[in-house]
């Protein structure tokens, strides 16, 4: 059994988060808490997990 290394992390109560996809050269994933300021990550969304994967 591989032992869990992913750090938990502090989660708001009241954090609203969003994600979009943004179309351009290549599409983009935007993952975003907008009650916080610089709260977001992107990425390819090639490179994202489809839900199918996440089951």
């Amino acid at each position: 059994m591989e032992p869990n290394t992913v750090a938990k992390a502090e989660v708001q109560a009241d954090a609203e988060v969003m994600a979009s996809v943004e179309d351009g050269e290549t599409k983009t994933l935007i993952i975003a808490d907008v009650t916080t300021d610089d709260a977001y990550l992107t990425l390819a969304l090639e490179d994202a997990a489809s839900l199918p994967a996440w089951r």
